[in-house]
């Protein structure tokens, strides 16, 4: 293949971050589990010193994900989710605004209505999937100044809304706003925030870029030099770092990120045709339908419609309590993007949205046999 020819991101998914090809080298990177670096005098340029500061452990994850995300520079990977979450809104000054959907991750919104105390921010949230009410608050009314930050999910956790995510950005660069998205459900291989003008993107490197439920781990990716020199600062000086293994297990993990999407979309569609026509089910949303409301957006904006199921079996939330109770094959557990399939009920957990319905199952459809997760769903439904 000709140098100046793009690889397509399941290849570099598998390329990225690899060592160079000399005669009995290793495929692989190496795990160094080191704490310290020997450094008799002030280090130079690109030197390590120790591990909070960097490890070269580190590196050929940041860059196979700075690379999958299309910046211009490596990624930084953080000890969790939530530290990449934090990380990126420390972005935000103290009495900033920060605009957000409504139906956000439960714990950046706890985060954010946290930091509006300590910080005295103003925080707005918002139906993402009307674009002209985000940029409406975006741009601020009633004495409001623009906000700081607008930060996206997309699809949003757990409702699945889909947002117009290049008018958002232009919007909210018109007024001088940072543009955040969290990535982590659509993953590289369904969008990529920054080639259409993002900020910075977040992911938690649990779900499915290191796919296998077995490491906590999380990633900021940035094309700015400024504000990833402030994104690593934070890091530093936070202890907001990864663990070597972790991070070499996370890597191991992206080689297969896209078989293991690319499996679990197409169950996931074949499931939530099923499950609309299930007499047992009040609702599905998934974008792969096309009545669902995110049907258009997604088939437009989005590679692929992901592996995320909405379901609202009749009955309510009892109803709900008793799927989960039934199911023998998928697992009752919280996370998501796993080689397992899972559910919860989501409102179960005080801190999620009071929109979300109380009924609504969140399902990550992992990488078995269609036709096993299919009949134990079915099952469960019809108790």
């Amino acid at each position: 293949m000709h140098a100046s020819t793009p690889l397509s991101p399941a290849t570099t998914a598998v390329t990225a971050g690899r060592p160079p090809r000399e005669q009995g080298g290793p495929v692989n990177p190496p795990v160094v589990l080191s704490s310290t670096y020997v450094s008799a005098g002030t280090p130079g340029p690109g030197e390590l010193l120790y591990t909070r500061n960097g490890t070269e452990t580190w590196t050929p994850f940041e860059v196979a994900l700075g690379e999958l995300e299309r910046s211009a520079l490596p990624a930084l990977v953080l000890g969790s989710g939530m530290a990449a979450i934090a990380a990126t809104l420390a972005l935000v000054p103290s009495g900033g605004r920060v605009v957000m959907p409504r139906h956000s991750y439960q714990m950046s919104l706890a985060l954010t209505e946290d930091l509006t105390v300590r910080h005295g921010w103003e925080r707005e949230l918002v139906d993402i999937a009307d674009t002209e009410a985000v940029l409406a608050a975006v741009r601020g009314a009633d004495g409001q100044g623009p906000a700081s930050m607008l930060w996206v999910e997309s699809p949003t956790n757990p409702m699945l809304e889909v947002a117009d995510l290049p008018a958002l950005v232009a919007g909210a660069h018109e007024v001088g706003a940072l543009v955040a998205v969290d990535n982590t459900f659509a993953t590289p291989l369904g969008q990529q925030p920054l080639a259409v003008g993002a900020d910075v993107v977040v992911h938690s490197v649990t779900k499915y870029l290191a796919g296998h439920s077995d490491v906590v781990l999380g990633a900021v990716v940035t094309s700015d030099p400024s504000l990833r020199e402030r994104l690593a600062t934070f890091r530093t000086v936070h202890g907001a770092i990864a663990g070597p293994f972790e991070v070499w297990l996370a890597l191991r993990g992206l080689r297969t990120l896209a078989l293991r999407v690319e499996r679990s979309q197409r169950t996931a569609e074949t499931l939530a045709a099923r499950l609309a026509e299930h007499p047992a089910v009040a609702q599905v949303r998934h974008t792969s339908l096309p009545d669902d409301p995110g049907h258009e957006r997604a088939s437009r904006l989005l590679t692929g419609h992901g592996s995320i199921l909405g379901l609202r079996p009749r009955g309510g939330a009892a109803a709900a309590d008793a799927v989960v109770d039934r199911v023998r094959l998928w697992v009752p557990a919280t996370s998501l993007g796993g080689v397992e399939s899972s559910l919860e009920r989501r409102r179960r957990f005080p801190t999620e949205s009071v929109t979300v319905p109380e009924d609504l199952l969140r399902l990550s459809v992992g990488i078995e046999d269609v036709e096993d997760l299919w009949r134990d769903l079915d099952q469960a439904l019809r108790g």
